[in-house]
């Protein structure tokens, strides 16, 4: 068992993931966990492009989560927080440390002044929070009081002069300033910063009074290592903050940490913090691993002394480009930038897999999309004598107990799925919340909860950490609801070794308990009248299948995993502070999940008196979701699921296309997002027009309304 975790998701360690997709026979077995503040991670050479708008963000980044689905290595998205260098722990924020048997630490840097409170100056670094920043100045350009106001860029290195200037780009007309310290460029930089209009104004240090200090801009006053690293214990320069490590990139003193990249520095041959050095330390770095993991002897890296360095600039609104070696600085000229421009290229494409959709096509999908067919399953129902339980579901079951008259009911219900991400904290986390919106769904609150873990055969330290981080995930939904973990079950698969990584193949099943107010909501009780209120979009299950060929957008997979992992009980209390003063207004819910939006609201119409009238212009989509559907892009559920589509044709269901072409692609995208099946998917209600109207007018209301009930 290697226990390897990856700390940052920088350049070196992106580049080990690619060597390892690449080449498997070269990863080491067992447990390798990449631990990222983000699931994207932005190539610096491409920043300031980014910066002033020629390329696009999908352009310059890095999607984490692919590679390291490629690489057979779990991913988890958190902050970094410290290192327990005692106990073999990296802590993260809000959930547990995460245990290590080996280190490697990537995480780039972060700019070394902190701005002074009264100013209006953000870090360049992280990058991901000044382009947010950037990005909310450009909301503000239509503002002449800010269109008009200067911007200043702090910094004399060779990053300032290519963000100011990479701003100009971006800001045709704004007043741009420079701050540097006396005598600190070239000439030549000066001269293309005055060329560009960008006032350059030389100062010893950042003064709080200073006439440009109340005004926004980008500190880029050099970098430093994240501080809890030399917090931690580790060997580390007083000065950057840097990391000492031997020739072998293992850290001075701790044979079992290795660190790489801006964040860390050779002691015997030192090197200027640069994207160079932290792409050509991969290699050694990913052999080092390997050897350490496997017990070889590793090798000692001596970098060059001197590499090219490429620096991208902006003349008269077009691109150029200086090179630099040592301190000879040759430019600017446009073919230098023709040249960075073919090498970054060359770079990223190194990180983009084909985008075919054989994958999505023959890989079957996780989550509550590996649930059984609707076919199969009532069949086989109807063939053990329990056939109303397939005609006539309900989300949880009223325990057959003996109860005291005026006693409130317990209700229970079960579900579990195959490990739909990689991370095994995240995962619990998931399932627990798919599970308990089955009770959410009748109204009831979750009381308790009892939990089956399924892990892979592994070694038993990869065991423990796959279960003690599940649990923690189970309980981290289970805790804000009042609601405990009783108990369960373990068992070890009988499959043979997992595909890596091995947390994919932990399976997780949760029995719920919990107490609904009687009558508790059914599935059929639809009244005519009824407004039917969806409490999230749809799209889940298409993503992640799309996911499996590289298809999704990151930003697109991120934002479904933050939907997903939002409990909806928060939902469950308004709904029943509402129903205190609307007794009987809410008339029928369901959660949406495996059999998607139509299949489950198939369940719901059992009145052959009634119909549903479906606006599928009003119908929520994940960003993403729509777009991949109309590709063609679909879950290995969904062709199963699509014999709900006889509801459309006089089945109970009338689908208004307002604004739609009837048989466009977009037509046939909506019918496809109607079967898609979902997990953690929204809660669906039926209710009262004047409920309706108090929870879609409410300030951040979730809820949306989709349609109504009718009579026939």
């Amino acid at each position: 068992m290697s226990g390897l975790v990856l700390a940052g998701g920088g350049h070196s360690h992106a580049l080990v993931l690619h060597r390892w997709a690449m080449q498997p026979s070269k990863r080491p077995s067992g447990l390798i966990t990449l631990v990222s503040r983000t699931s994207t991670a932005l190539y610096s050479g491409m920043v300031p492009g980014l910066i002033a708008g020629i390329y696009q963000h999908d352009q310059v980044a890095v999607d984490l989560r692919d590679l390291a689905d490629q690489a057979g290595v779990a991913l988890v998205v958190a902050e970094i927080t410290g290192l327990e260098l005692q106990n073999q722990l990296l802590r993260v924020d809000q959930r547990p440390a995460l245990p290590y048997v080996r280190l490697s630490l990537n995480l780039g840097a972060v700019t070394s002044a902190n701005p002074v409170p009264t100013s209006g100056l953000v870090p360049i670094k992280p990058l991901e929070p000044a382009l947010d920043f950037l990005g909310e100045q450009d909301r503000q350009m239509d503002e002449p009081a800010v269109a008009t106001s200067p911007f200043q860029v702090v910094g004399s290195g060779l990053a300032a002069v290519e963000t100011v200037l990479a701003l100009r780009k971006r800001w045709p007309r704004r007043p741009l300033v420079l701050q540097i310290r006396p005598r600190h460029l070239q000439p030549v930089l000066i001269r293309a910063l005055r060329e560009g209009s960008i006032q350059i104004l030389e100062t010893s240090e950042l003064d709080p009074t200073g006439e440009f200090m109340t005004t926004p801009g980008l500190i880029c006053t050099g970098s430093r290592a994240p501080h809890w690293l030399a917090e931690s214990g580790l060997p580390c320069y007083p000065s950057s903050g840097r990391i000492r490590t031997e020739a072998s990139l293992q850290v001075i003193g701790q044979p079992k940490l290795f660190a790489a990249g801006d964040c860390a520095v050779i002691d015997a041959q030192p090197r200027a913090p640069s994207g160079v050095w932290a792409v050509r330390a991969a290699a050694p770095l990913a052999h080092n691993l390997e050897a350490a993991c496997e017990g070889r002897p590793l090798q000692r890296w001596r970098p060059q002394r001197q590499a090219l360095q490429l620096l991208g600039g902006f003349n008269k609104g077009h691109p150029t480009a200086w090179a630099l070696r040592g301190s000879r600085l040759i430019g600017p000229h446009p073919l230098l930038w023709h040249l960075k421009a073919a090498i970054d290229a060359r770079f990223m494409a190194m990180f983009r897999r084909s985008r075919s959709m054989d994958s999505a096509e023959t890989m079957a999908c996780r989550g509550c999309a590996a649930k059984l067919a609707a076919g199969p399953l009532e069949s086989a129902l109807q063939q053990a004598g329990m056939a109303t339980l397939g005609t006539q579901p309900e989300d949880a079951a009223i325990l057959p107990m003996n109860t005291a008259a005026g006693s409130t009911p317990v209700l229970q219900s079960v579900d579990g799925f195959p490990a739909l991400v990689s991370d095994p904290w995240l995962n619990g986390r998931l399932t627990t919340l798919h599970a308990c919106s089955d009770l959410w769904a009748c109204g009831a609150r979750v009381l308790a909860a009892q939990a089956v873990v399924t892990l892979p055969q592994a070694t038993e330290s990869t065991q423990e950490t796959l279960l003690a981080q599940t649990l923690a995930g189970i309980r981290s939904a289970l805790d804000p609801q009042g609601a405990q973990l009783i108990g369960g079950h373990t068992l070890e698969a009988r499959d043979g070794l997992a595909q890596p990584p091995p947390s994919r193949a932990v399976q997780v099943t949760l029995s719920v308990s919990g107490q609904a107010l009687e009558p508790f909501w059914p599935k059929a009780g639809l009244q005519a009248g009824d407004r039917l209120l969806l409490s999230r979009p749809l799209g889940t299950g298409v993503l992640f299948a799309a996911a499996m060929a590289g298809a999704t957008p990151a930003p697109a997979l991120d934002l479904a995993l933050a939907q997903m992992g939002t409990s909806q009980h928060v939902l469950l209390e308004g709904l029943l502070d509402l129903q205190s003063e609307h007794p009987n207004g809410i008339h029928a819910a369901t959660d949406i999940t495996g059999f998607g939006l139509l299949g489950h609201l198939g369940e719901m119409l059992r009145n052959p008196a009634l119909k549903v009238v479906l606006n599928g212009a009003h119908i929520p989509a994940l960003a993403g979701s729509i777009s991949l559907l109309a590709k063609g892009f679909a879950s290995s559920l969904a062709p199963a699921n699509r014999r709900a589509w006889s509801l459309l044709d006089n089945g109970g269901v009338d689908l208004q296309l307002t604004g739609l072409e009837p048989g466009s692609k977009r037509h046939q995208a909506l019918l496809e997002l109607l079967v898609d099946p979902q997990t953690c998917g929204p809660l669906l209600i039926s209710v009262q027009a004047d409920i309706a109207q108090v929870l879609t007018t409410r300030l951040q209301s979730p809820w949306t309304e989709i349609g109504s009930v009718q009579t026939r």
